[in-house]
């Protein structure tokens, strides 16, 4: 097989439903680039017949490419996983739901062409197909990050994104866990252009994005690429002591022109006041230490039971991880 142009990364988790829909979408738009490209899909430790499936479609589709991770790792970790492996010129990382279409990696590869891009980013113009809550939650999510600083792409880009083989190397370079795409590939500052589309929904199956797990993506975002948190949670320190510094004086005066009162009323507020803020801000340092702490460790952050690629050409298997 020739050097692929382009690689189209693919995480996959139980997509049994909607994997032989997405290959019959996505196939008809890579045959027709007129480049060498392989789709490399990464099963993310599916428990459903995707892995089966995904052979089944390898015995008709030679550019069709599957890492197998031993383990459920997570979206972002097999983006990575994804990333770490590629061999195109350019990759196109993309969800498997249809959600995303398909049809616009030829514009991705052009513009990037025809500009000198180093990436390009699909950006979500409609998004009337999600639910309210979804939508709601997403703008939460993209107006926080930019107020902290941390979100440099264009609005309501998700992991839809093609990039150049000089961006793939950079993401794959940065030793940081737990990583959220969406953030580091804008903050890198490469050479970009944004291509919009219309959200679809989802093909078929039901997501693999819980509440859970986009609560679990907006706390690595937040403590993963700024530290306003620790400064709001000096600030609030700072507001809790200056209120106990005025109630004292307060208490002082009163006790003073003998005006005191006995009363718990007064007592019960400092003291929960002064516990939430104590909460707060230890909950916020404990989550910078938490990432400290699974750096120390350097965990590797995936690991790969195959490579279909090492299997065909002969080289005996060879798990890789990714940290």
């Amino acid at each position: 097989m020739p050097q692929p142009v382009l690689t189209v990364v693919v995480p996959m988790f139980d997509e049994e439903d909607v994997l032989p829909l997405f290959v019959e979408r996505l196939r008809p738009v890579v045959d027709g680039l007129g480049v060498p490209y392989e789709v490399l899909v990464v099963d993310d430790g599916s428990r459903d017949r995707t892995p089966i499936l995904l052979q089944q479609h390898r015995h008709t589709w030679p550019e069709l490419r599957v890492l197998r991770l031993r383990a459920n790792a997570g979206h972002q970790a097999a983006i990575s996983a994804g990333l770490a492996r590629s061999r195109g010129d350019y990759v196109v990382t993309i969800d498997a739901d249809l959600q995303d279409p398909p049809e616009l990696i030829g514009d991705m590869l052009r513009l990037a062409r025809d500009e000198q891009l180093d990436v390009v980013y699909g950006a979500r113009s409609d998004r009337t197909t999600d639910t309210a809550f979804k939508r709601v939650t997403a703008r939460g999510y993209y107006d926080t990050m930019r107020r902290l600083g941390a979100d440099h792409g264009p609005r309501h880009a998700g992991d839809y994104r093609l990039m150049s083989r000089a961006t793939v190397d950079a993401v794959n370079a940065l030793p940081e866990h737990h990583r959220v795409l969406r953030l580091v590939v804008p903050q890198l500052g490469f050479p970009s252009g944004v291509l919009t589309y219309r959200r679809e929904q989802r093909a078929a199956g039901r997501s693999k994005y819980p509440l859970a797990k986009m609560l679990r993506l907006a706390v690595d975002s937040i403590t993963g690429a700024s530290i306003a948190p620790l400064r709001l949670a000096t600030w609030t320190g700072v507001l809790g002591f200056v209120v106990a510094m005025l109630l004292l004086a307060y208490a002082l005066i009163g006790y003073a022109v003998g005006l005191t009162v006995p009363g718990w009323a007064s007592t019960i507020v400092i003291v929960t006041f002064v516990g939430g803020t104590q909460l707060l801000c230890l909950g916020i340092l404990g989550e910078y230490v938490g990432r400290m702490y699974t750096a120390q460790l350097a965990r590797p952050t995936y690991y790969v039971a195959h490579d279909s690629a090492e299997l065909t050409s002969g080289r005996p298997e060879t798990p890789g991880q990714q940290t």
